[in-house]
């Protein structure tokens, strides 16, 4: 099959994003500018953002194999995800915009002090640079196979482009970047239903609804009590772990990591903040629905193979689809990718230059910390290659480790907010040893697998609450 225009689009792709991203950034004369974008990015391009940075090449790939393995449980959970954001919308952006904040964890140094902002931004960049070094590296795959070179090659390839782009644009840039990027790769999909649908389902929909084997695989609600107590917690995709920990995973994600709370501090006001965040919920259910649907459709094209459930959809991709829209959707991999490198490298070098380094040391020349900036945006860069190319030979058991190590941090990082929102009397003392509990919570749970990975959250969000409060409690107790 000649590949030739195939290597065009993704060609002009890559040099179309990188030269976007440079024209739509500006000029920046500060790092407010920088990293937060002048706050005059407008909330529905913020909304794209936020979509576009939370979907790696990894999610594009494996939902639609989960759904080609299992069923449509998973859309339990982005209803959990919408409702997340609302709460975060109401309860959360609120404070940071009071405070005319510059990251997620400047709230927790106006709250608690600057040690727990400090610890909170080290958990971020340790947690960001594993996990998305994993994601680096699944991108790099598909380019590793098309160009006939090796991993690291293809990791350098891939970094370099999105760090050209990040480093003279900004955060501004990043986000017309991600706008973008999300249409390519919700296009891919789309192309690659339709063709599935009609051109290889000989009855179209039909095949789909009127397919026996299909049927308990459009199942969208699992109540989950038939499997007993334990049983029912060890289910990650129940109505309620669904929707609790959808909930509890997008308030963390959303509320408490710069990666998008970065994002929404670019927009003008809260109002915006709130519009941008509740709107990419609801964007998100529709574009997970399509995802799992063409898991379905894949279904009903291959039936039961020894396949693994993430390759199918890459097979389908690489043998069935005519160039150049296989192309596409090989660019529609790469913009899921991108979208969460750029928005790693600018949310890592912020929080570090922002969080860590300017607050001990003080740099009064607007144009210095701009150039330490970039420096940092470089730095993270690399970092991040490195990471890539470090899980490149690992199994798939520690890649799937890499992958849920957010969960590891989520609930103590959530549950820290939390403690500073809605108990008064907690002080630093209190956040840090709370926070920490989390995480060896954390640790134990996932571990000992006592609960499906819907529930880590929570979990860790309980248990960082109660010890901070107990400890709280205790505190002001001895003080009378």
């Amino acid at each position: 099959m000649n590949r030739t225009s195939d290597y065009v689009i993704i060609v002009i792709f890559l040099i179309g994003t990188a030269a976007l991203g440079v024209l739509s950034g500006g000029k920046q004369k500060s790092t407010k500018d920088y990293f937060l974008g002048a706050k005059s990015v407008p909330w529905w391009a913020v909304c794209f953002s936020i979509v576009a940075a939370e979907t790696s090449t990894l999610t594009f790939i494996s939902i639609p194999g989960l759904a080609y393995l299992t069923n449509l449980n998973f859309l339990q959970v982005t209803f959990g995800y919408l409702i997340g954001r609302i709460i975060v919308a109401v309860f959360f952006l609120p404070s940071y915009f009071e405070g005319n904040l510059s990251t997620a964890y400047s709230f927790l140094d106006q709250r608690f002090g600057g040690k727990t902002r400090s610890f909170s931004s080290i958990v971020f960049l340790f947690t960001r640079t594993a996990a998305d070094g994993v994601r680096l590296f699944a991108t790099a795959i598909p380019l590793k196979l098309m160009l006939n070179i090796n991993y690291p090659l293809a990791i350098i390839i891939i970094a370099a482009v999105t760090l050209v782009y990040t480093y003279t644009g900004g955060v501004k840039g990043v986000i017309w970047v991600d706008v973008l990027l999300m249409f390519i790769y919700l296009g891919g999909a789309l192309i690659a239903l339709y063709f599935l649908i009609y051109h290889f389902l000989p009855n179209g929909v039909g095949a789909i609804i009127n397919n026996p084997e299909i049927k308990s695989k459009l199942q969208i609600f699992n109540l989950g009590f038939d499997s007993g107590f334990s049983g029912f917690f060890k289910q990650p995709y129940t109505l309620l772990g669904g929707i609790l920990g959808g909930a509890f995973l997008s308030m963390a994600s959303h509320g408490t990591d710069q990666l998008i709370v970065q994002r929404l501090l670019t927009t003008k006001n809260l109002r915006s903040a709130q519009k941008a965040i509740i709107g990419s919920g609801i964007i998100v259910i529709i574009q997970f629905a399509i995802f799992l649907l063409l898991g379905i459709a894949l279904f009903a094209f291959y039936g039961k193979t020894g396949i693994r459930s993430d390759e199918i959809f890459p097979k389908f991709i690489i043998e069935k689809l005519p160039s150049p829209f296989s192309g596409i959707i090989i660019a529609g991999l790469f913009a899921a990718a991108m979208s969460t490198l750029a928005g790693s490298i600018s949310s890592l070098s912020s929080s570090s230059m922002l969080d860590l380094y300017k607050p001990f040391k003080k740099v009064d020349d607007p144009v210095r910390e701009l150039k330490i900036s970039r420096v940092m945006t470089i730095m993270w860069a690399v970092l991040l290659v490195g990471a890539a190319i470090f899980f490149m030979n690992t199994s798939h058991t520690v890649v799937e480790l890499a992958l849920s190590i957010a969960s590891f941090t989520y609930g103590g990082l959530l549950g820290t907010f939390m403690l500073g929102l809605f108990v008064k009397k907690a002080v630093q003392e209190d956040a840090l040893a709370g926070f920490t509990s989390g995480i060896f919570l954390m640790i134990t749970v996932i571990s000992l697998q006592l609960v499906g990975w819907t529930w880590f959250t929570l979990v860790g969000v309980l248990g960082t609450i109660f010890i901070g409060f107990f400890l709280s409690k205790l505190s002001s107790s001895n003080s009378v």
